[in-house]
């Protein structure tokens, strides 16, 4: 999967990962697809969340030991 920006969240503990993300994708292009890394466990709740409340489509999401990826496209609005 390709995508426009990158995320580092690895070590950040909740809120930040889903902050961080909010900030980035407001700077992106609509349509663009942010990939984020984060290690909280928290985050495979809150990112969803975050997506759907924001209206971010969330394109995929995985695990890889620790680390957990998803894959954000900014929405158009």
């Amino acid at each position: 999967m390709t995508w426009d920006e990158d995320l580092d969240a690895i070590g950040l503990l909740c809120p930040l990962p889903v902050l961080k993300a909010r900030k980035r994708l407001m700077a992106m292009a609509q349509g663009a697809v942010l990939l984020m890394r984060a290690d909280d466990p928290a985050a495979i709740i809150d990112v969803p969340h975050f997506c759907a409340e924001a209206g971010h489509t969330l394109i995929a999401q995985y695990s890889e030991g620790a680390e957990l990826q998803f894959f954000i496209r900014k929405s158009d609005s």
